[in-house]
């Protein structure tokens, strides 16, 4: 298994384990980003990753209940998708279009634009459902470093709310929360 492939593993198991576990009515609760509910969250990864990461390279887009009918399901759909193109090298080679920001391998793609987004969805869907927020550790110190330096190309593209202040002796992922615009 590629780190990148394992990384995403590590990520999307979190991910997986918050949706399986959302208790009985709280798909409807208010999720941190403004105007959604926890199952907004699903839809969003549901409906903007499937679109750029499988038709670019050929692959089909995954098949899976609706977000409305099963969260759940819909989301493991397509982390089976993700989890099939990442154990195919030669998916993981090919090249797609990724916007303003060029030309990347799909698995280059994959680290650099879903795996930040699923990590911090998570911790949106934990806060919105009563689970359990803490986040893989490593992954969070990768995000909050590699997203540091990027903070005004972040901020200008609309994805980032303002950043929260937190004390300076504030721990990692409180910090990389903060930073996506979030209140901790």
């Amino acid at each position: 298994m590629s780190e990148v492939a394992d990384r995403y593993h590590r990520v999307a198991t979190g991910f997986t384990e918050r949706a399986n576990a959302v208790p009985d009515g709280a798909w409807d609760r208010p999720a941190p980003c403004e105007g959604w509910v926890a199952r907004d969250v699903v839809r969003h990864l549901v409906d903007w990753m499937p679109r750029m990461f499988f038709p670019s390279v050929g692959l089909p887009l995954p098949e899976g209940p609706s977000v409305d009918d099963d969260p759940a399901g819909a989301w493991r759909a397509l982390d089976a998708a993700f989890r099939s193109g990442l154990g195919d090298a030669e998916v993981c080679a090919r090249e797609l279009e990724f916007g303003p920001a060029g030309r990347h391998t799909w698995e280059s793609a994959v680290a650099t634009f879903c795996i930040g987004d699923v990590l911090v969805h998570t911790w949106d869907l934990a806060r919105a459902t009563g689970l359990d927020e803490t986040l893989d550790p490593a992954e969070v110190h990768l995000q909050y470093e590699g997203m540091r330096p990027a903070d005004e190309l972040l901020r200008s593209s609309g994805h980032f709310g303002p950043r929260v202040e937190v004390p300076d002796d504030a721990d990692e992922q409180t910090k990389l929360i903060a930073f996506t615009g979030r209140h901790p």
